[in-house]
């Protein structure tokens, strides 16, 4: 189990991403297209185009993190894309989401 710390923020990305892209790839669309620090403690989480999968990158103090989860039926109801803009959401709402519970009807 990974604790997800009281003032962590966590960041959401509204657009789906090509989900080739690795760690490196998450770092560098954070800092470079969304102009947002990856090192700064906040966990940022990406969807693919089919929404049944996430990638979430953080980073710990000492390395960066990359988690995967997929589902196996249906799919994670999420935020309306808008050119990959990060949304912040509350620790619940991820906790709901990580399990494909709608993060727009609290599901």
């Amino acid at each position: 189990m990974i604790a997800i710390g009281e003032h962590v923020k966590i960041l959401v990305a509204s657009a789906p991403i090509d989900f080739r892209r690795g760690i490196n790839g998450l770092v560098a669309l954070v800092a470079e297209a969304l102009k947002m620090d990856p090192y700064c403690g906040s966990i940022f989480v990406f969807r693919s185009k089919r929404r049944d999968r996430l990638k979430l990158i953080a980073w710990d103090g000492s390395g960066m993190i990359l988690l995967t989860k997929w589902l196996e039926n249906g799919g994670f109801a999420w935020p309306a894309a808008r050119d990959c803009v990060f949304r912040k959401i509350p620790d619940s709402d991820f906790t709901k989401s990580r399990t494909g519970i709608s993060l727009n009807t609290g599901q």
